[in-house]
């Protein structure tokens, strides 16, 4: 049976990347790459009971926010391949359109999904520039060994030759990369850390390194296996510099895309934590230290809480400086509610899944001190958001951060308060 198609008005961005329209059964279908108000043809290439995905074919009416691609990649309105790059979600709409939508989208999960009426929502940090803010990029392998991207909504990998999002020592070094397609071998990726030194990470899921020659290319590489990392040229680890202080990153640590960004989200931590001499700071998700190392400098008592070891072991690196620091390398579910502490404030970075009901629960028994929740996600932060509400907390008031244009993505700094 053929896939259905329909013409068809779409009328809001949902969190996603998509358009949500209406199917003439009712039924709510989401279509990537449209914009609110425009007439389109689809063909479903998903069907639920209460919803479905559909491809854009053709758009009947397009909106005048409209706005031409950059990137050949992006889905063209001229010349429909059905395979579009899915790297970015909004190329098609300018930017300050873009800001909006984000706004909009992390309101409407905080009142549909987290129950607030009204949240306080305070202006969207962004950058001047929207492209080549990638201080990391990951490519997956086509079967013949090109880099790429995986097609929206597909598994299959669309390979690339030009991307608009990294940095430009990134953007050098990657169309240089020639890697064949390798059994096990499944994403490679490039970190570009301080004075542009560049971190290439293969990995696999095959213990056995790849062969590998740096040749004329100035890298460092690492292979990330079962077996842990094994260092096939140069460094394991990478230096970031933010608002001048410096960090070491492993190739297996996490760190925040967008350099200028980050720095602007430890302004904003700094500026709304309750800090002062006698206080004592409970960071939980840590990480490599990103946050601790400048609470550290205003507190009497930093308490990290981090499950990777990798992002531990550069946290010590990062805070070797200061006898204020304790750290607990355990899932955050297991180290709170064993942490001998009464915390002035608390800190925390989950992982984009958001705090699981065990964290939630220890985090209440500490007889909900002052929150700060930096989320990578608006649907996991308004679900955790029921629960904070429920516990006896109250939003304050939550930013966005823009660390991701020209992607759906949304991160948002929330105080939340007794």
């Amino acid at each position: 049976m053929a896939p259905q198609e329909f013409e068809l008005v779409v009328s809001t961005l949902v969190y996603g990347g998509d358009c949500l329209g209406r199917l003439p059964d009712g039924r709510a279908v989401f279509v990537p790459f449209a914009l609110p108000g425009e007439r389109v043809r689809v063909r479903l290439v998903e069907e639920k009971r209460g919803h479905a995905r559909a491809e854009l074919l053709e758009v009947l009416n397009p909106s005048p926010e409209r706005i031409t691609p950059l990137c050949p990649h992006f889905f063209q309105l001229s010349a429909v391949s059905g395979r579009p790059c899915g790297g970015c979600h909004y190329q098609h709409m300018p930017y300050k359109a873009q800001l909006a939508a984000k706004t909009g989208i992390l309101r409407e999960q905080l009142e549909r999904i987290g129950g607030i009426a009204n949240p306080t929502v305070k202006p969207i940090v962004s950058l001047p520039v929207p492209w080549n803010y990638c201080n990391y990029i990951q490519f997956h392998l086509t079967p013949d060994g090109k880099l790429g991207f995986e097609a929206t909504h597909s598994n299959n990998v669309i390979p690339i030759r030009e991307c608009h999002l990294p940095e430009e020592a990134i953007n050098v070094i990657w169309p240089q990369l020639d890697i064949e397609a390798i059994p096990g071998l499944e994403r490679v990726s490039l970190r570009q850390g301080a004075d542009e030194d560049i971190l290439l990470v293969m990995e696999s899921s095959d213990p056995q390194a790849p062969e590998f020659t740096v040749e004329e290319l100035p890298v460092s590489a690492v292979h990330l296996s079962p077996a842990g990392a094994l260092v096939l040229a140069g460094s394991d680890h990478l230096v970031m510099e933010v608002s001048g202080r410096p960090f070491r990153v492993s190739a297996e640590s996490f760190f925040r895309i967008n350099t200028p960004l980050a720095a602007q989200m430890v302004a904003h931590l700094l500026a709304h934590l309750p800090l002062a001499p006698t206080a004592t700071i409970l960071d939980v998700y840590c990480g490599i230290g990103l946050f601790s190392a400048f609470i550290a400098t205003k507190v009497a008592r930093l308490i990290g809480v981090e499950v990777s070891p990798a992002a531990c072991a550069d946290f010590e690196v990062n805070l070797d400086e200061f006898d204020n620091v304790e750290l607990y390398e355990a899932p955050a579910e297991d180290a709170l509610p064993v942490i001998d502490c009464h915390p002035d404030a608390i800190l925390v970075d989950p992982p984009r899944t958001g705090l699981g009901s065990r964290t939630l629960d220890a985090i209440l028994a500490l007889g909900a001190p002052p929150l700060a929740y930096v989320s990578c996600d608006p649907a996991t932060l308004a679900r955790d958001a029921r629960r904070l509400t429920a516990g006896g907390y109250r939003l304050v008031h939550v930013t966005p951060f823009d660390l991701s244009p020209q992607t759906y993505h949304i991160e948002s700094i929330s105080f939340w308060e007794k």
